[in-house]
């Protein structure tokens, strides 16, 4: 049988990738049974230790993924209802008449109006698109604190929203997976962190994936290089750095051939049941963090090229790291790549990200990887 998998073109994209910018990067690409590694640059810019595919990584957002099938999970326990107010569940952390409008189901898909309380946590930080008035002093300040996840609520709760509940276009918010987190102890008495791992992890047999017990990745891992637009040069190293700031929004460290088995699993119906899957791939129109809008499901956004078929799957960041995982509509086709610097664009004089060979040398990655 003829591979389908182009390895030449595959090893030439990723290494293309480091030569752009990127200090290192590796990925993961599957065709049914057969399987592409590869990895380019360095772990380590200080002493040139090389990327492997098999590192694991701070995936960032792609955590998400795993904090909503938790969630259809209990719903097809009768534990939550999918459209029930959260305000039933929670109503001390959203009070009152938002507590009723607001829906489980609107926390996943972002339509909830809740704005994001990142800025607030971290003082330097803007959200776009004001990136300019921004500065990277708050992620060092706050490298190794220990934030409470119901005050980061509450600082998004309290902040002016973002939308009515259930309007669109959505605004992509951390403030709503923290609610689910919190959702997800009340009604099984136990941290989300444990439900996940016990509920969707250890379902889908990921071996090397977990929630972090400290500032660490454990286990093999490369350096993670925070540039913030051009404000750290060089890019400062922050793989050292508490995850309380997002929990179960973006805290999960997972390696590519991890996410792939996660993303094959779940989009086959092993992980949440066909009608959970079924909610999960019914989209709305959502303001990701980058301004730009994009169909978002219940923790599941599709991606689509010209003529081709759908992926679905997320992207992720933290401080420094950066992750992406699609699956093909049928399951057969699979990319997971991680890389090891973010925010490396820098910003012209209105404050906007300026293009970058990196982003060329992903974009064309990518395209490889899923339809190549």
């Amino acid at each position: 049988m003829q591979n389908a998998l182009d390895v030449a073109a595959l090893d030439a994209a990723v290494e293309n990738v480091h030569q752009a910018g990127m200090p290192g990067l590796f990925a993961e690409v599957r065709d049914g049974d057969q399987v592409w590694r590869g990895a380019a640059g360095v772990a380590d810019v200080a002493t040139g230790r090389p990327v492997t595919a098999d590192m694991r990584h701070r995936v960032g957002s792609i955590t998400k993924t795993f904090t909503a099938a938790a969630v259809l999970r209990q719903v097809e326990t009768g534990r939550i209802g999918l459209d029930a107010p959260i305000g039933r569940y929670l109503p001390e952390l959203v009070p009152g008449e938002r507590g009723e409008a607001i829906t489980v189901r609107m926390l996943l898909n972002h339509t909830s109006g809740l704005a994001e309380y990142l800025p607030y946590a971290y003082p330097s930080l803007k959200a776009y698109p004001a990136l300019a008035d921004t500065g990277p002093e708050s992620l060092d300040d706050h490298r190794l604190t220990r934030f409470d996840p119901a005050e980061l609520i509450a600082t998004g709760v309290a902040a002016p929203a973002v939308g009515a509940p259930g309007g669109t276009p959505g605004v992509y918010s951390n403030t709503n997976y923290l609610l689910l987190g919190e959702l997800l102890q009340e009604v099984t008495g136990t941290t989300a962190e444990r439900c996940i791992t016990r509920d969707v992890i250890e379902r889908a047999g990921l071996p090397d994936t977990g929630f972090p017990a400290g500032p660490d990745v454990d286990g093999p891992h490369s350096q993670l290089y925070e540039a913030w637009f051009g404000m750290i040069d060089p890019p400062r190293d922050h793989s050292v750095h508490d995850m309380s700031w997002v929990g179960p929004s973006a805290s999960l460290i997972s390696t590519v051939t991890d996410l792939n088995r996660f993303y094959g699993l779940l989009l086959a119906g092993e992980i949440v049941g066909p009608s959970s899957l079924e909610q999960m791939r019914r989209t709305v129109p959502v303001v990701s963090q980058e301004g730009r809008i994009i169909d978002y499901g219940l923790g599941l956004h599709p991606m689509e090229g010209p003529g081709q078929g759908a992926f679905w799957g997320h992207g992720g960041t933290v401080w420094g790291g950066g992750a992406l995982a699609m699956t093909r509509t049928d399951g057969k086709r699979q990319m997971s790549v991680a890389v090891n610097m973010q925010r490396w664009n820098r910003l012209d004089s209105s404050g906007r990200p300026q293009p970058h060979p990196v982003d060329h040398a992903l974009a064309a990655l990518y395209r490889v990887a899923m339809y190549g």
